[in-house]
């Protein structure tokens, strides 16, 4: 893990180590603004997720009877949470591609 951590930042100071005029800078901080977001994003979504996973497999295995609106439950909080991750990927689809801090 601490290999790809290393690994990514280098090629960051790589591509930015290019002589770059001051729009192709912004282009540039816009896109690695975009991962980093995104993949935050989609980190906290898929813990979100799974501890929805998790809780709702512990509520029906302590009360079957309740599965079902358990499972209803959990369907509609985990499309929450992926809403999210996909406004996430909408802004940075926006910051890379029609980016606003450009004249």
């Amino acid at each position: 893990m601490k290999f790809f951590v290393l690994f990514f930042c280098a090629m960051a100071g790589l591509a930015f180590g290019a002589d770059f005029s001051g729009v192709d800078m912004i282009k540039s901080y816009s896109v690695v603004g975009a991962v980093v977001g995104l993949g935050v994003a989609a980190c906290g979504g898929a813990i979100g997720m799974g501890n929805a996973a998790a809780a709702a497999i512990t509520g029906t295995a302590r009360n079957p009877g309740v599965g079902g609106k358990l499972l209803t439950t959990m369907f509609i909080a985990m499309a929450m949470i992926e809403a999210q991750v996909i406004y996430t990927l909408v802004f940075a689809i926006i910051a890379i591609y029609s980016n606003p801090f450009l004249a």
